[in-house]
């Protein structure tokens, strides 16, 4: 496997990290129903901006400047939304991508893949809002006695607020509000909420 040659371009400022979501009209307005089961009014949609290759490449390096120095084998991300972070990362830092996948409701390594124990892995995920898939990965790399040395995330919705305990990175950081079914404002105001990943979401 042939390593990454050295002259990296340098990552940009989280305004041009923004432009390229806003070019891609990734970051949408409505009433969405999360993955974490909140509402919230505004939605980032890594997939539109993921769709175009050049772009994932850039975001990508923006993520694996900040962990080139960890001596990191492979990299690694759940399904949906990480496998595409996983391996656009892996490439910036010349090793392995895997993700991994729910099983009967439980986070796993799938189709043949494995870790070794002590190996350095990156975490990575497209978008957090309360960490949970992230945890559930961690969990993974700790079950098969690997060593988690990072966690990387495109957008970061909690504004910085979710801790993993390790060094962690955001491209974006945007304070988007996410609130119960039953504190939600716009549920009150009788607007439908959508699902993202249905219809043309």
């Amino acid at each position: 496997m042939t390593q990454q040659s050295n002259h990296h371009k340098m990552p940009l400022t989280t305004k041009e990290y923004l432009d390229v979501f806003k070019k891609s009209e990734a970051l949408l307005d409505g009433h969405f129903l999360l993955t974490s089961g909140k509402h919230s009014a505004q939605y980032m949609q890594c997939a539109q901006v993921l769709q175009y290759p050049e772009r994932a490449a850039i975001l990508a390096e923006g993520l694996a400047s900040q962990f080139r120095d960890m001596n990191v084998k492979t990299v690694i991300g759940p399904a949906t939304g990480g496998i595409l972070v996983a391996h656009e990362v892996a490439k910036a830092l010349g090793v392995r991508a895997l993700f991994t996948e729910r099983e009967n409701g439980i986070m796993r390594l799938r189709r043949g893949f494995t870790l070794s124990p002590e190996e350095r892995v990156l975490v990575v995920e497209d978008v957090i809002t309360t960490g949970g898939s992230v945890r559930e990965v961690l969990a993974v790399v700790k079950e098969f006695g690997a060593t988690a040395v990072g966690v990387g995330v495109l957008v970061d919705r909690t504004g910085g607020k979710v801790d993993f305990g390790l060094p962690q990175c955001s491209i974006i950081q945007l304070n988007i509000q996410a609130f119960e079914a039953q504190e939600c404002p716009l549920c009150a105001q009788g607007i439908p909420a959508i699902k993202p990943g249905s219809r043309k979401i």
